[in-house]
């Protein structure tokens, strides 16, 4: 709603085996899911920009996703991380296991040990690979996502090749405003903070 009151269109969907969508999650299979959907979106979007906006377990699928579009040469406009980890093994190692729970699709991760094997979600490797302006969001008292993995994220970009000619930024909020890992978009300057950003990666994109 906060998106679509900026007047974006939002296109959003169930990855499988989630929701609607028939199938089993695995991070291959959901990284494929969003390819095609960005693809579908870009066959319509004409000369509209296209940004990729990643929340929790879905920073894992967007840096995924971004990393291909950029190595083909069809990068988005920008990313969006939101309450982003670095990679799934130091999520791991961050918190006491119960805290799982809470965290929408990490029971079949963490319960299914057939799975574990093959999963990464590495943002920290991905956004060595990434050629577009990232924005990273994160709350100090995020209790699922631990707010110094977001920010070493951002650092790990912020020093990386790829980012040299766009623009990379993180923006921390306070603790006291009580955001947590999903209430970011609570925030009244959230709108501000987008217009400013897009609107300077829109700048560079026409350049």
């Amino acid at each position: 709603q906060v998106l679509s009151s900026l007047g974006y269109h939002v296109v959003t969907f169930d990855y499988r085996g989630w929701g609607d969508s028939v199938g089993s999650p695995s991070e291959r299979g959901m990284t494929y899911d969003a390819l095609h959907v960005f693809d579908w979106i870009k066959a319509r979007s004409g000369d509209n920009p296209v940004y990729i906006w990643g929340h929790s377990l879905g920073t894992g699928v967007a840096t995924n996703l971004v990393r291909r579009l950029c190595e083909r040469e069809t990068p988005p406009d920008a990313l969006i991380l939101e309450s982003p980890f670095t990679n799934i093994r130091e999520e791991a190692r961050s918190h006491p296991f119960s805290i799982y729970r809470y965290f929408p699709g990490f029971d079949w991760f963490f319960l299914d040990p057939i799975t574990t094997s093959g999963i990464k979600f590495a943002n920290d490797e991905n956004v060595k690979y990434i050629s577009c302006s990232l924005l990273i969001l994160h709350a100090e008292d995020d209790p699922v996502v631990p707010f110094h993995l977001g920010k070493k994220l951002y650092n790990i970009a912020a020093t990386s090749r790829s980012f040299r000619d766009y623009k990379v930024q993180f923006v921390p909020f306070h603790t006291d405003l009580g955001y947590r890992h999903k209430y970011i978009y609570r925030s009244p300057e959230l709108p501000r903070i987008l217009r400013e950003f897009l609107g300077k990666s829109e700048h560079e994109h026409h350049h």
